[in-house]
C-alpha cells in the first residue's frame, strides 16, 4: 500500500510548496474545536496531526527522487521566466548555443508544515511566544520568546517541549540554540545571559549556568565544539567565552573562561570548526579552531593543545551596518581535503584555505575573492564548491564558488524571517550595548538560518522552511514540466560534458556518467518531436509553422549529432517528423548546415532522396551543391545527382561526383568547354555566367595539375601522377572528340588563350615549379611551349597584351637556373618588331608596357640592345629607353625621357631629388644629371614652381639668383618665389638663403602687384626684409594696411593712424556717394546698389576694426593726451561722416554709423576720461543741438560702469574681510584647544611626572597627549630655533622619533608648522606643607607640533582651491611673475588677464 502524501519524508514535502505559494497559517486551516477546558502545553504539541509530514534529514549525494509529488511546483529562477507562447510568436530560426549557461531550478525550497503548524498553535494556544532560534542536527530545534525550547524528530513530530513560562520570564527568549554532534545535548543560550544544557533523550534538565560571562548581557551565539565537553559562548559585550563542562562525583560543573574581551572589540559572530563524520580523524580537529568576527577583523583561534591566536585579518572598507558571517566547509583542494573559511562583511566573501603544516602549525591561504552587488546578512555552505547567501533585501542567492557564478536566486520576502535585533540590543536587561553592536543587530539573523548535511533551515516568524539541492533528473525534470524543452537539453548536456555547477546525484565514472545522461536526453528528444507535432497550429500562415520548426529542428539535430545518434536521427525522429510537411522541409534545409561544417557526411538513401527531391522543388540549388560536394559519395545515387547538377548548371557538384565517384577528372573538362566555347567561337562578349564558367575551368585544371580535388580536399596519391597525364593530354589534342571540319587546331588551348591569356599562362606557370625531375612532365612542358607559340605569334586574333603576356611567360622559365626550354631567338625579334612597329599608333600604352615588363623578367637578353634602344625611341616608348639607359648609367638622358613622356613627367622631380640625394651614385654621374637639371630649370619651374623650389633650396642654392634671372615671366617668378620663401619644417627650415633680404623685398613687390590679400600674413611671418625699403614699396603699390602695420613696426604710431584713418575715409567718403546715387538711378538697378551698398558697409566695418585695434595695442604706452590724439580724430570722422549721408536709403545708413560710432565711445571710454569724451561730443553740431537725446545712451552707461566698478570694489573688500575673520577664527579654535596627556608618566624617563616631591619641575605636554619632563626632552635634543630664544620650540619626541626616525635640530627654521599648535609648559612646583602642595604653574606656548599640524590641514582642506585672498592678490600682481597653484590652471588660457578694482579716474576740469 503505498505512503499517503501526509506521511512522505521530508524531501518528498519540499516540493509540495513554492516560495511564492507560502501563506501565513491561521487555526482555521487545522481546525481547532473550542474546548472548555484547554489543553496543557505539553499535550497540545505532543499531538501529531494528521496533516503534518515527516522530516527526514539525509546526505544530499543520495538523494531519491522515485517519491518525488508529480505536483511539485518550481522555484521561480532567473533562468526559468520566459514570455509569451513560443507558437504564436515570430522567431527567428533557433541556433543553439551549446556556450549559453542554463542552470535552471538549483534549490527545492519546502515548507515543514508540521513544524510550522505546531509552532503557530504553541504560539496562540499556549501563549509560548513567537520563534526566536533555529537549529538542526538530527532533530530540529525551536527556541520561542517565551523561553520555551520546542525539539522535533525527523517525521516533524514533537519529541519534547524543553523549559517552562515560569523559567522563560526569569531568563527571557531564547537567543541562541545549539545541538552536540551525536544529538545527545541541547544548550540554550538566553535574552537576560543564562545558560541551560538538556538531555535531548529524556528532556532533562543537566545545568543552568548563570555565572558564565559578565551579568548583563545577552547570549548572542553558543555553539558546541567537536569536543562534546567544550562549547564556546558570544555575548551582548563582544566578549567571548569557553566553556569547558565537568562531572565529578556525579557533581556537573561548568568552568568559564575568557578568550577575547568585548573592549578591544566587539565579537558579534563566532563559529567553531566542526568535522563531518568522514573527516573526524583529520589531523586539524585536534585543535579545536575557533573562527571569531569582530567590527573590525576576523581571528582563528586554537582552543587545544593550549590557546593560541593563529591569524587574524582585517576587514576592508565596509557600511558599519553590514552583518559579519562565517562559514566552515571542507573542501577538496589539490588531492588534499582541507576547511576554508568563509567570511564577509558587506558585499565581498573572503576564502580562506587553513592547513597544517608538518611543522605542526597552521598555516591560512588567502584564496580567490567573491564580489556581489548586495550586503549579506546570511552565508552558508550547501556542499563544498556551492554557497547559499541571503542579502538585506531578503534575496536568496545560490552561488557556485570555483566559477563565482550565481546560479540561481530566490526571494524570501514572504518566508519572514526572524531577526535577532532585540538580543543584539540587549533590551531584557536595559539595553546596554554599544552604537555600533546595535547596529549591525538591525539586519543580524544568525539563529535564523541553520545548515546540516546539505541542508539549510530558514525560521520564519510563523513557519520553518528547508532549502536542498535538487538532484540533476529533477532539475531537468523542472524545465521539462515548463515544456522549456531546449533549456532541459541545453542543461542535460552541461551535465553530460561535466560542466553543469551543483551537480547532486550523478555516480561512477565519467563514461557511466554520460551514459545515464545520454538515456535522458534521448528520452527528451523523442518528448520534445511529439511535443512540437502536437502543439503545431493546424491552421494559418505557413510562415507561423515554419518559425514553430525552426526553433525546434535545428535543437533535434544538434543534440543527435552530439550525441553521435545519427541513427536515431535519421530513423526514429525523421520517421515522426514527416507526417508533417513543414516540418519535412524544416528538417531537410536545416541539414545544410551541419552537412557543410562537415559535422554529418552520410545520409540514408531515402533522405538523400528527399533532400534531392526538397531543394530541387524549392529552387535551393546552390545549397543543393554545397551539400553534395560535402557528402560521402557512396550515399549519393550517382545517376539521378549528376542527371539533376546538369540540369541546373551545378557544375561544381557535377565535377566533385565525377572525381570521386568514378575518378573520372576528363568528363568534365569536356562538359564545361562544351559550355563556353560557343561564345567564344562567335566573338560574343562573355557574360557573367560565362565569365565564372571559364574561372572554374581554370581553378579546375589548376587543382588537377596541382594534385588537389576540386572545390575541397585532395586526389588520392596513387591518382595525382595518372590524373596530371591525363589532363596534359586532354589540353594538347588536335581536335575535339565531336569536331567540325571548321574546328581550329588545338582547340582547347586556342579557348584558354581567348578567354584569359594571363590567367592561364599563370596556371601553366604555377605547374611548371613542381616539373623538376619528372621527364614525362618536361616533355609535356616543351610541347605546350611550342603549341603557344604556334597557335599565337604572327595571328591577328591575339592583342599585343596576350602576344606579350606569352613572351614575358616564357622569359621567365627561360630566366630560371635549371630551365630546359627552347625557344627559337629569331621569335623574340619577331616579338620586337610587332611591339615597336611605328605603322601602329593604337595601344601605344599597353605595347610599352607589355615590353617593359618582357624586359623586366629577362627578355633583354634575348634582344640586341642597340637595336632595342633604337626601336624604342623610334616608338617614343620612354620608359623602355629609361629600363635601358639605366643600365648603361646614362642618367642624364633619363631627365630627357621623363621631359617628353607626357604621362610621367611630374616624376622627374622625384627622381633628380633622389638620385642627387641617394648614396650608390658616383660624383661624376650626380654632377652630369646636376648640369643637365641645370639646363632645364626654367622648363621645370614651368611645369611646378612648388616642387622646383624644394629642388633648388636642396641642391642648387648658390645659384638661385642666376635661376631667377632668367625666369623672363613676372608670374611664375611671382609663385616659384612664394614656395622658395615660404616657412619650413625639417632639416632645412633656418638655412638662409644668399642675399635673402632682396629676394624678400622681391617677393613683397610681386605680392603687391599679384597678391595684394597675402600682404599682411607674408609680413607677419618673414623677417627677412628692410623695413624702409618694405614701407617704400607698400607706398609705391597704395598698400595702406600693410603699410600701417609696418609704420606701428617702425614705432610710428601716428604715420600708421593717419594711413588707417585715410582708408576709413575714403571707405567712408564711398559709403556717402553710393548713398547720394540712390537719388538719381531710384529706377533702375535698385537690388543691386542695395547689394553695393552692403558690401560697401561691410569694407566700412572692417576698416573701423581695423583701427580700433591698432588704437587698443598703441594706447597701452601712450599718455593721456597722445590717446586723445589718436581717438578724438576718429570719432570726428565717424561723426562728420553722419552729416553727409542722403538718398532714399539714408536712414538705414544713418543707423549704421551712429552704431559705429558708439562702438568707438565704448571702447575709447576704457582709455580716455568719459566727461573728455562728453565735452567733444557735445562740440560737434550734430551731437550739439536738441534735448541730449541722442547722448542718453551714453551717459547711462557712464553711470552703469561707476556703479559696476563701485559694486566690484565692494565685494572684493567683504571677501577679504570675511577671509581674513575665517583663517584667524580656525586658527584661534585650533590655538587655544586644551590638551590631555594619555599618561601621568613621562614618555622618555618612564617616571611619574611628580619624581620629585620636594622640588618644582618643568613639564611639557603635546597636542598627541604625550608627556615629558623638561630635562629629558634637552637630554634628547627635541628643541629647535636656537637656545638664545626667549622660549624654544619643541616637537614630540615619540612622534617625531616614529615618523622620521630620531629627531634632531629642525633643519628648516622656517617651517613653523612641524611644531605643535598648542604646545604645553607645565611647571610643576611642589610645598613642603599645607594647602598648596602640588599647586601646578601653567605656560603656554602657540606653536604647532605634528599631530596639531595635522589637523591645520583637516581644516584647511575644509575649504576646497586655493583662498580668495590668493586669488586676489596674484590678480593684482597680473601677469609680471609666473602664477602657481590651482591659479595657475584656472588662468592660463589668459596669460595677460588683469582685474582693474581701481575706481574710474577722475581728472580735473
Amino acid at each position: 500500500m503505498s505512503q499517503s502524501p501526509d506521511t512522505r519524508s521530508l524531501l518528498s514535502a519540499s516540493s509540495q510548496l513554492n516560495l511564492m505559494e507560502v501563506d501565513s497559517i491561521d487555526d482555521k486551516e487545522f481546525d481547532i474545536p473550542q474546548v472548555d477546558t484547554p489543553p496543557t502545553l505539553e499535550s497540545i504539541l505532543s499531538e501529531l496531526e494528521d496533516e503534518e509530514e515527516p522530516f527526514v534529514l539525509e546526505d544530499t549525494c543520495v538523494l531519491n527522487t522515485d517519491n518525488m509529488d508529480a505536483h511539485s511546483c518550481d522555484t521561480s529562477s532567473l533562468a526559468s521566466s520566459d514570455s509569451g507562447d513560443p507558437a504564436h510568436l515570430k522567431r527567428k530560426r533557433r541556433t543553439v548555443d551549446l556556450n549559453a549557461t542554463v542552470h535552471g531550478s538549483v534549490l527545492r525550497h519546502s515548507l515543514l508544515k508540521g513544524i510550522s503548524a505546531q509552532i503557530v498553535s504553541a504560539a496562540d494556544k499556549v501563549d509560548a511566544g513567537l520563534p526566536t532560534a533555529i537549529t538542526v542536527s538530527g532533530v530540529i530545534a525551536v527556541g520561542t520568546s517565551h523561553g520555551l525550547a520546542l525539539v522535533f524528530d525527523t517525521n516533524q513530530a514533537l519529541r519534547l517541549c524543553l523549559g517552562t513560562k515560569t523559567t522563560g520570564a526569569e531568563f527571557g527568549a531564547v537567543s541562541a540554540l545549539s545541538i552536540n554532534h551525536d544529538c545527545s545535548r541541547l544548550l540554550c543560550g538566553f535574552a537576560k545571559g543564562q545558560i541551560t544544557m538538556w538531555d535531548l533523550a529524556n528532556g532533562k534538565l543537566l545545568r543552568t549556568i548563570t555565572d558564565a560571562h559578565p551579568p548583563g548581557t545577552a547570549i548572542l551565539h553558543v555553539k558546541f565544539t567537536d569536543d562534546p565537553t567544550l562549547a564556546v559562548c558570544n555575548d551582548s559585550g563582544g566578549s567571548v567565552f569557553e566553556l569547558a563542562f565537568r562531572r565529578v562525583m556525579g557533581m556537573r560543573s561548568c568552568d568559564s573562561r575568557c578568550l577575547f574581551s568585548g573592549s578591544k572589540g566587539e565579537v558579534c559572530c563566532i563559529e567553531p570548526l566542526h568535522a563531518p563524520p568522514d573527516f573526524r580523524d583529520h589531523p586539524i580537529t585536534h585543535y579545536s579552531l575557533l573562527a571569531m568576527a569582530s567590527l573590525t577583523k576576523i581571528l582563528v583561534i586554537g582552543l587545544k593543545p593550549t590557546l593560541k591566536v593563529w591569524m587574524t585579518f582585517p576587514y576592508s572598507k565596509s557600511d558599519p551596518s553590514s552583518v559579519p558571517q562565517l562559514a566552515w566547509q571542507f573542501v577538496p583542494v589539490q588531492k588534499m581535503v582541507n576547511p576554508i573559511l568563509a567570511f564577509c562583511k558587506g558585499d565581498t566573501v573572503h576564502f580562506l584555505l587553513v592547513k597544517k603544516e608538518e611543522t605542526g602549525t597552521i598555516h591560512v591561504i588567502k584564496q580567490r575573492q567573491l564580489h556581489l552587488s548586495c550586503d549579506i546578512i546570511s552565508l552558508s555552505w550547501i556542499n563544498s564548491r556551492t554557497l547559499v547567501l541571503v542579502d538585506s533585501h531578503e534575496k536568496l542567492q545560490v552561488v557556485d564558488r570555483p566559477s563565482q557564478e550565481v546560479l540561481e536566486t530566490l526571494d524570501l520576502e514572504q518566508v519572514q524571517l526572524v531577526y535577532n535585533s532585540r538580543h543584539f540590543k540587549s533590551l531584557a536587561t536595559g539595553g546596554n550595548v554599544s552604537q555600533a553592536l546595535a547596529l549591525v543587530g538591525e539586519k543580524a539573523c544568525y539563529q535564523s538560518v541553520s545548515s546540516y548535511a546539505g541542508q539549510i533551515v530558514y525560521l520564519g516568524t510563523k513557519s520553518a522552511h528547508i532549502m536542498t539541492l535538487r538532484n540533476w533528473r529533477e532539475r531537468i525534470d523542472c524545465w521539462l514540466k515548463q515544456e522549456h524543452f531546449v533549456e532541459a537539453l541545453s542543461l542535460a548536456w552541461s551535465f553530460h560534458e561535466g560542466t553543469a555547477k551543483a551537480v547532486v546525484g550523478l555516480f561512477g565514472d565519467p563514461l557511466k556518467r554520460k551514459g545515464v545522461v545520454s538515456d535522458k536526453m534521448v528520452e527528451i528528444l523523442f518528448q520534445f518531436t511529439e511535443y512540437a507535432l502536437k502543439k503545431c497550429p493546424e491552421q494559418g500562415k505557413i510562415q507561423v509553422m515554419e518559425q514553430h520548426f525552426q526553433d525546434v529542428v535545428p535543437v533535434l539535430v544538434e543534440y543527435c549529432l552530439l550525441l553521435q545518434r545519427a541513427d536515431l536521427l535519421f530513423n526514429q525522429l525523421y520517421a515522426q517528423l514527416v507526417e508533417n510537411m513543414v516540418a519535412k522541409g524544416v528538417f531537410l534545409e536545416s541539414l545544410e548546415s551541419y552537412i557543410v561544417a562537415d559535422r554529418l557526411g552520410h545520409l540514408t538513401p531515402p533522405i538523400m532522396r528527399d533532400l534531392l527531391a526538397h531543394y530541387h522543388d524549392n529552387g535551393m540549388m546552390d545549397s543543393l551543391e554545397r551539400c553534395i560536394v560535402h557528402l560521402d559519395v557512396t550515399s549519393l545515387d550517382i545517376q539521378q545527382v549528376v542527371q539533376v547538377c546538369w540540369e541546373n548548371q551545378l557544375y561544381d557538384a557535377m565535377i566533385y561526383v565525377f572525381n570521386s565517384g568514378m575518378n573520372d577528372y576528363i568528363t568534365p573538362m569536356e562538359k564545361l568547354f562544351a559550355v563556353i566555347v560557343p561564345t567564344l567561337k562567335e566573338g560574343r562578349s562573355l557574360t557573367d555566367e560565362d565569365v565564372v564558367m571559364g574561372n572554374k575551368l581554370l581553378v579546375y585544371i589548376s587543382c588537377c595539375l596541382a594534385g588537389r580535388a576540386y572545390p575541397i580536399g585532395d586526389i588520392p596519391e596513387d591518382l595525382v601522377v595518372q590524373v596530371k597525364n591525363q589532363v596534359f593530354e586532354f589540353l594538347i589534342r588536335l581536335h575535339s572528340a565531336d569536331s567540325s571540319s571548321e574546328e581550329e587546331v588545338f582547340p582547347f588551348i586556342h579557348t584558354l588563350l581567348h578567354f584569359d591569356t594571363r590567367e592561364f599562362l599563370n596556371v601553366l606557370a604555377m605547374t611548371f615549379e613542381d616539373f623538376k625531375n619528372d621527364k614525362q612532365a618536361l616533355e609535356y612542358q616543351q610541347r605546350i611551349v611550342d603549341i603557344l607559340l604556334k597557335v599565337m605569334v604572327d595571328n591577328p586574333d591575339f592583342t599585343p597584351s596576350q602576344v606579350g603576356g606569352l613572351f614575358t611567360f616564357l622569359a621567365r622559365q627561360l630566366a630560371k637556373p635549371d630551365n630546359t626550354l627552347f625557344v627559337n631567338r629569331k621569335l623574340f625579334d619577331q616579338v620586337l618588331e610587332f611591339l615597336c612597329c611605328p605603322d601602329d599608333d593604337s595601344r601605344h600604352t599597353e605595347r610599352q608596357q607589355v615590353l617593359l615588363e618582357l624586359l623586366q623578367v629577362g627578355g633583354v637578353v634575348q634582344f640586341n640592345e642597340e637595336r632595342l634602344l633604337t626601336l624604342a625611341e623610334k616608338a617614343k616608348f620612354y620608359q623602355i629607353c629609361e629600363f635601358l639607359y639605366e643600365k648603361k648609367h646614362l642618367y642624364d638622358k633619363i631627365i630627357d625621357c621623363y621631359l617628353q613622356d607626357p604621362l610621367r613627367k611630374w616624376e622627374i622631380f622625384s627622381y633628380i631629388h633622389n638620385l642627387l640625394s641617394m648614396p650608390g651614385y658616383s660624383p661624376e654621374e650626380k654632377q652630369t644629371v646636376k648640369n643637365k637639371a641645370r639646363q632645364h630649370m626654367q622648363e621645370l619651374i614651368t611645369l611646378d614652381p612648388s616642387k622646383s623650389a624644394d629642388l633648388v633650396l636642396f641642391h642648387f642654392v648658390d645659384e638661385v639668383q642666376q635661376i631667377i634671372s632668367e625666369l623672363q615671366d613676372d608670374q611664375i617668378l611671382f609663385k616659384f618665389l612664394s614656395c622658395l620663401l615660404e616657412p619650413r619644417e625639417g632639416p632645412h627650415s633656418e638655412s638662409l638663403l644668399p642675399l635673402e633680404r632682396d629676394l624678400n623685398e622681391l617677393l613683397l613687390d610681386l605680392l603687391c602687384r599679384f597678391a595684394p590679400h597675402q600682404l599682411l600674413s607674408f609680413l607677419h611671418t618673414s623677417q627677412h626684409y628692410r623695413l624702409e625699403e618694405a614701407i617704400q614699396i607698400t607706398e609705391k603699390y597704395h598698400c595702406n594696411d600693410a603699410r600701417a602695420y609696418l609704420l606701428q613696426k617702425k614705432g610710428d604710431v601716428q604715420g600708421a593712424f593717419a594711413v588707417l584713418l585715410e582708408t576709413l575715409n575714403q571707405k567712408l567718403c564711398l559709403l556717402t556717394a553710393e548713398s547720394d546715387g540712390g537719388v538719381e538711378g531710384e529706377n533702375r538697378g535698385q537690388n543691386k546698389d542695395e547689394e553695393d551698398s552692403e558690401s560697401t558697409l561691410t569694407r566700412v566695418k572692417d576698416s573701423l576694426n581695423d583701427i580700433i585695434v591698432f588704437c587698443h595695442q598703441s594706447c597701452q604706452n601712450l599718455d593721456q593726451q597722445q590717446r586723445e590724439v589718436l581717438w578724438f580724430p576718429l570719432l570726428d570722422a565717424m561723426m562728420a561722416s553722419q552729416k553727409q549721408v542722403k538718398g532714399h536709403n539714408a536712414k538705414h545708413t544713418c543707423d549704421v554709423l551712429k552704431e559705429l560710432t558708439m562702438e568707438v565711445l565704448t571702447c575709447m571710454s576704457s582709455f580716455i576720461s568719459l566727461p573728455a569724451i562728453i565735452q567733444q561730443i557735445l562740440q560737434d553740431p550734430v551731437y550739439g543741438r536738441g534735448k541730449l537725446a541722442e547722448i542718453q545712451g551714453l551717459i547711462l552707461g557712464m553711470l552703469d560702469t561707476f556703479n559696476y566698478e563701485q559694486t566690484l570694489l565692494e565685494t572684493t573688500t567683504s571677501l577679504l574681510n570675511h577671509d581674513l575673520h575665517w583663517s584667524l577664527a580656525h586658527l584661534r579654535a585650533a590655538v587655544t584647544r586644551g590638551l590631555h596627556p594619555r599618561q601621568d608618566y613621562c614618555n622618555i624617563c618612564l617616571q611619574h611626572y611628580k619624581r620629585r616631591q620636594d622640588s618644582a619641575e618643568e613639564i611639557i605636554v603635546f597636542s598627541c597627549g604625550h608627556l615629558y619632563h623638561f630635562q629629558c626632552l634637552q637630554q634628547k635634543n627635541c628643541g629647535w630655533g636656537s637656545a638664545a630664544e626667549v622660549q624654544q620650540r619643541w616637537r614630540c619626541y615619540k612622534c617625531s622619533s616614529s615618523h622620521g626616525g630620531r629627531s634632531g635640530i629642525s633643519t628648516e627654521p622656517k617651517r613653523s608648522r612641524s611644531a605643535s599648535l598648542a604646545q604645553t609648559h607645565v611647571t610643576s612646583v611642589h610645598h613642603d606643607g599645607g594647602a598648596v602642595a602640588n599647586r601646578k604653574k601653567v605656560f603656554v606656548e602657540a606653536t604647532l607640533d605634528l599631530q596639531q599640524e595635522q589637523s591645520w590641514d583637516q581644516i584647511r582642506s575644509l575649504y576646497q582651491g586655493p583662498s580668495r585672498l590668493s586669488i586676489l592678490s596674484e590678480l593684482s600682481h597680473g601677469h609680471s611673475y609666473e602664477k602657481t597653484g590651482s591659479l595657475s590652471t584656472a588662468l592660463s588660457g589668459t596669460e595677460s588677464f588683469q582685474l582693474k578694482l581701481s575706481p574710474p579716474p577722475l581728472f580735473e576740469e
